[in-house]
């Protein structure tokens, strides 16, 4: 089997800062967002292909780094981020704080304990593997990158280091950090995290 690399950044931050964005609000990149990724990114561009969740956070970068290297860019709508129901749209200290019981309880047992009609997390997982096995048939023997979300990375993270669920959320994902994943015969290794590749 051919070895395919994908790389993986997560959008920089977005105007209106830290709060709960699943695919219910589409904030677009603030000025400091947008530095985040470019200077993750640099002059790299060894990508033969970008695809981009179609959240404007990580779209409107996929297709300003994909037009600037002359790389083609496509959309999968199954990279979007987990949707979080009613949690969508509040700051982190509104639900940390103003609802704490639920807020501790899914800390715990994220699987079990999701914020009311969130998006199951067995689905959420299920639907960004479909979309991952079918870009590295794709692209086999390639250098992708994907611009997504911290709980795409994370899901995808936890899958190649075949981690259960309940860890997703003990994974950090940083505002531009890049990951990459080398898929060998043997699976998935994990080579980088919330890196850099200007450096």
């Amino acid at each position: 089997m051919k070895e395919t690399v994908i790389d993986l950044i997560r959008h920089g931050e977005p105007i209106g800062g830290r709060r709960y964005r699943g695919h219910g609000v589409d904030d677009p990149l603030s000025e400091k967002g947008w530095s985040q990724m470019w200077n993750a990114v640099g002059e790299f561009c060894a990508w033969d292909h970008i695809i981009s969740s179609p959240l404007q956070r990580c779209q409107h970068f996929a297709q300003a780094l994909g037009d600037r290297h002359g790389i083609p860019v496509s959309i999968e709508s199954r990279f979007r981020e987990v949707g979080f129901g009613e949690w969508e749209g509040l700051s982190h200290d509104e639900v940390k704080i103003g609802r704490a019981p639920q807020y501790q309880a899914f800390l715990l047992d994220p699987v079990n304990s999701r914020p009311q009609d969130a998006e199951p997390l067995e689905d959420f997982i299920q639907r960004v593997h479909s979309a991952y096995e079918e870009t590295v048939e794709r692209h086999a023997d390639g250098h992708i990158l994907i611009v997504a979300h911290a709980g795409v990375m994370r899901a995808l993270i936890a899958e190649t280091i075949r981690a259960p669920a309940e860890g997703l959320y003990r994974i950090k994902i940083s505002n531009g950090g890049i990951t990459r994943i080398r898929q060998t015969q043997a699976g998935g290794v994990l080579e980088l995290l919330n890196g850099r590749l200007s450096d």
